[in-house]
């Protein structure tokens, strides 16, 4: 069965920190576990950015330890992390001190997440840490089979790139392992031109979960339904492939204050689409 979980900090006001980030104020992390809880939500996207990273609850062993007793106390689980970290510093286009570094905090982020039980760790390869060249396409390669032996059997590691579809799948053979994959931004896609209800049929083999957004071709993200999103036609492929992943919502805030409204709507229309299609 689909289920339906959401982006960390989509559930607290920004107060200008942006549209994704980590909610390091008092209480709020914790909070938002509660709030996804009572809307129905699943599970909770992490996220792991490089901002104040040491700070992060999945960075000790007390924070860990919190997090796995919030999980136990609401029953809404983390089975993904989002590593923004690699985003603002990618493997690649920095010193090799750098790149060792990013390594190492890859690795204990393996480590750290699967305690709690993580499933799958989404690593950007786009924007700030877009391949551009085919130097950085090797580096990249050659820092994550360095990485392989460290990463736990029931774990998957996914790419989420602004490469294209033929580019993403080449990329993926070339790192050569089944512990890599891919998650699919709907939104990400949609506003780079690309077309998901086609994409979906071709990498579908390799897709864990999928980032539910929408966006105008070469635009920003706006309210799910809005965009250039086919949503019907997307999920009439979905329902081809007979995709069990989960569907996680990265949507555009709305004023603050109204998160758990505005999440409502979205939860409202992706159960509307799980029921017509899968």
């Amino acid at each position: 069965m689909n289920k339906i979980g959401i982006m960390q900090g989509r559930l607290t006001p920004s107060q200008g920190r942006g549209i994704q980030f980590f909610p390091f104020g008092h209480g709020e992390w914790q909070e938002e576990f509660v709030k996804a809880q009572k809307l129905g939500l699943y599970d909770i996207d992490f996220n792991f950015d490089l901002e104040r990273y040491e700070e992060n609850p999945l960075w000790t062993k007390k924070g860990r330890e919190e997090i796995k007793n919030i999980i136990k106390k609401t029953g809404v689980k983390v089975d993904h992390i989002t590593a923004d970290f690699f985003m603002r510093s990618p493997f690649f286009r920095v010193d090799k001190k750098t790149q060792k570094e990013n390594e190492n905090i890859f690795i204990k982020l393996v480590k750290y997440t699967n305690e709690i039980g993580v499933k799958n760790i989404e690593i950007p390869i786009l924007d700030n840490s877009s391949i551009r060249t085919d130097d950085e396409r090797k580096i990249f390669i050659e820092s994550m089979s360095r990485s392989l032996s460290k990463i736990p059997k029931n774990m998957t590691i996914s790419l989420e790139a602004d490469l294209s579809p033929a580019e993403l799948l080449k990329l993926i053979k070339e790192i050569g392992s089944s512990v890599f994959k891919i998650v699919y931004d709907i939104g990400n896609r949609v506003g780079l031109g690309y077309s998901p209800e086609d994409e979906i049929l071709l990498l579908y083999k390799y897709i864990t979960h999928i980032h539910i957004k929408d966006k105008p071709f070469q635009g920003s993200t706006i309210q799910i339904g809005t965009g250039s999103a086919k949503f019907d036609e997307i999920f009439s492929s979905l329902a081809s492939i007979n995709f069990k992943g989960n569907f996680i919502l990265q949507a555009a805030r709305g004023k603050d204050g109204e998160e758990e409204k505005n999440v409502s709507r979205d939860i409202k229309f992706i159960k509307n689409l799980i029921q017509k299609y899968l």
